[in-house]
Order: structure tokens, then sequence, then C-alpha cells
């Protein structure tokens, strides 16, 4: 049996058919990944976090120093963005 006679086996071409339909949609995935603006849910994940961690604080889970700490590292994250992204406020 040749290459060509085993490609025209309805097999072999249900497999090529898929392997080429499962292609284009990761190709297409990323294109889309790639040219859309990130969602808005992505934004405040530091502003979740903080409120979070304010829970827990509240809770006894950290400290009042742990709390702040992580409170100044995430503020200093949010203005970056802030920044990079020439917003202001």
């Amino acid at each position: 049996m040749s290459i060509t006679e085993l490609f025209q086996t309805p097999l072999a071409q249900l497999v090529l058919w898929t392997a080429l339909l499962a292609i284009l949609i990761m190709v297409a995935k990323y294109v889309l990944g790639k040219t859309r603006p990130a969602s808005a849910q992505e934004e405040p994940v530091e502003n979740e976090m903080i409120s979070k961690l304010r829970e827990l604080h509240a809770k006894g889970g950290l400290s009042d120093a742990e709390f702040r700490t992580i409170k100044t590292t995430l503020a200093a994250r949010v203005q970056a963005k802030i920044k990079d992204n020439g917003e202001t406020g």
C-alpha cells in the first residue's frame, strides 16, 4: 500500500482533517488572544486581593505589619499600572 492510497482511506482522512481543524482552532485562539484588548476583569486583580487580605486581616489571619506590607506592595503595583496605561489618578 502506497502513501497516497493510505491517505485515501476514510480513517486517515478523518485523522488528517481533525488535526487540521485543531491546528486552525489553536491559531485562531492565539490570534484573538493577541488582538483583543485585555478584559476588564483582569484589571482590578489588586483591588480584589486587597479586599480579601483586608478580610483575612480582620479575621486575625494577618498581623498588622503583614497587612500594611502587602497593602503597600499592591498599592505600588496599582500605581505602576496606572502610570503604564497613561491614566491619571
